[in-house]
């Protein structure tokens, strides 16, 4: 592949990057939804709050879907073998998932139809669900990545998945899910706060700061699980980067602590839990006092930060293999060919400026409070 300007090793290591953007764009965007959606019932007193918090998202949701669909698209292309152990093996979990997200684009458009309270009151729980499940399941996969997979890679290569679905629920996979839902909680009521009025926007500053102070106190105890109560997985073999990708070539070992190794000897690193916990810290201070910009802005660098966070602890692991960690997936070994990343990469570099330009479009027509006067003057209001 000598035609190729850039080498595999680079490559590599730029799909991870790729990668790493989505999913926190997605943590970002489409956790503004998923956050609203589980403070509706807590916040939206009435049948004008629960609307305007619906038209809130209304215009948007289905455009920040587009992140969660591109970090699954990468994955296939990218990283075949890690899309092959887990969308498998996970597969009930993500069942779950896709059920609840279903029930948000149902929610939207029928809640309205009947204007029976019992009719929606049930919508509203549908959409209570479809915000809450998703955002606590996605921190739980997270913590099973942490963690270790039980699958196994046979001589060929083929993966077997020797778990089950109740299996993922381990004390510090759930820790690992509150912390998701906690700061995707921040994350939506941030914007609530920031761009509603009145009664909602105080409670959804209130519910906010609780939810902010909460992620900072399990993201801290999350992080001394890792240091001091969970093995980390660290390789112990000479690193291979630039060859074709095959797990079974290296050597892993377990230990205590293993996931602290890349912030002893990569010190930078160290930015990204900062940021989570100054973030979430910043979100907290501004929520109730004056939200605005700043205060999503605060959120969404809290967000950043604990994502990033798990990303880095793991480098250069994707998913780590708990039955048998020789077959641990890592970056370096578990991704499509030099040509398929090359072609890829330019692909994404068309793409990706026009998805950006045009969620930024939409954003800034659909910029501004949202609230019962409103939505009287909008005849496509739901």
């Amino acid at each position: 592949m000598d035609f190729i300007p850039i080498d595999y090793e680079t490559l590599r290591l730029i799909w991870w990057a790729l990668l790493g953007v989505l999913l926190i764009g997605f943590a970002i965007m489409g956790g503004m939804d998923l956050g609203m959606g589980a403070l509706l019932p807590a916040v939206a007193r009435t049948d004008e709050e629960r609307r305007v918090m619906l038209n809130l998202q209304g215009p948007t949701w289905e455009g920040n879907q587009v992140w969660l669909v591109l970090g699954g698209g990468a994955i296939f292309a990218a990283f075949p073998p890690l899309y092959a152990v887990s969308f498998s093996g996970f597969y009930l979990a993500m069942i779950v998932i896709l059920l609840a997200l279903i029930l948000r684009p149902v929610g939207f458009k029928f809640r309205g139809k009947i204007t029976d309270p019992r009719w929606r009151n049930a919508w509203d729980t549908a959409l209570f669900i479809g915000g809450f499940v998703p955002a606590l399941i996605f921190g739980v996969a997270v913590g099973n990545a942490l963690l270790g997979a039980p699958f196994d890679l046979d001589n060929t290569l083929r993966p077997s998945y020797l778990g089950n679905f109740f299996g993922l629920l381990s004390p510090f996979a759930l820790l690992c899910g509150l912390v998701s839902l906690g700061m995707l909680v921040v994350m939506g009521a941030s914007v609530l706060a920031a761009r509603t009025a009145g009664p909602l926007a105080e409670r959804s500053g209130r519910y906010g700061q609780w939810a902010a102070l909460a992620t900072i106190v399990l993201f801290g105890l999350a992080g001394l699980w890792i240091a001091f109560g969970i093995e980390g997985y660290v390789i112990t073999s000479a690193l291979v980067t630039d060859q074709a990708s095959n797990p079974l070539t290296k050597t892993v070992v377990r230990e205590v602590g293993g996931w602290m190794a890349n912030y002893s000897a990569h010190s930078w690193t160290i930015i990204a839990p900062l940021l989570g916990f100054a973030g979430m810290a910043g979100a907290a201070l501004t929520m109730k006092a004056r939200p605005g910009a700043l205060t999503i802005v605060s959120a969404g660098l809290g967000v950043f930060g604990i994502v990033a966070t798990a990303g880095l602890s793991m480098f250069p692991f994707l998913l780590p293999s708990s039955h048998n960690p020789v077959a641990s997936l890592t970056v370096w070994d578990a991704t499509s060919s030099h040509l398929t990343l090359f072609i890829m990469l330019i692909v994404t570099a068309f793409f990706m400026p026009i998805i950006l330009a045009y969620t930024s479009w939409v954003y800034k027509v659909m910029s501004g409070p949202v609230t019962t006067e409103s939505l009287g003057k909008n005849p496509n209001a739901y």
